[in-house]
């Protein structure tokens, strides 16, 4: 059933108002090109790994210890390409920085942490006996 005018309109204002509160998620939910691209690499690294078992599981059989070894490096090489992420999505073209790369402003309503970790511990144990 479609939506009527007016639903269309609430639904676009709702859309600008989250593209304009979290571009980050807003940019995750469109599903842009860079969901297929991912998926792409996902299914060439599988089909990488595939061909590279089938080579390991040869080389085996024949005895011929190179395919073998060459089949582990196919294999290997497949699930590195498969999981790691693509170069070249952290900038746009117009020269500014993609929406999820820009930096985040400080976080209102929790101050900056001085010390290291372990000062930090220290403190919260001072804290701690002194309320006993």
């Amino acid at each position: 059933m479609p939506l009527s005018e007016h639903e269309q309109r609430l639904l676009e204002q709702m859309e600008r108002a989250l593209s304009a509160d979290d571009p980050k998620f807003a940019n995750a939910m469109r599903g842009s090109r860079h969901g297929r691209a991912a998926r792409r690499r996902l299914v060439i690294g599988v089909v990488a790994v595939v061909v590279g078992l089938v080579l390991l599981v040869v080389g085996a059989s024949t005895s011929k210890i190179w395919l073998g070894a060459g089949g582990f490096i196919v294999m290997l090489a497949g699930a590195i390409w498969a999981f790691s992420p693509a170069r070249g999505t952290g900038a746009r073209t117009d020269g500014q920085p993609a929406a999820g790369n820009a930096p985040r402003p400080p976080r209102p309503g929790r101050p900056r942490r001085n010390g290291s970790f372990m000062e930090r511990m220290e403190q919260r144990w001072d804290r701690r006996r002194g309320q006993w």
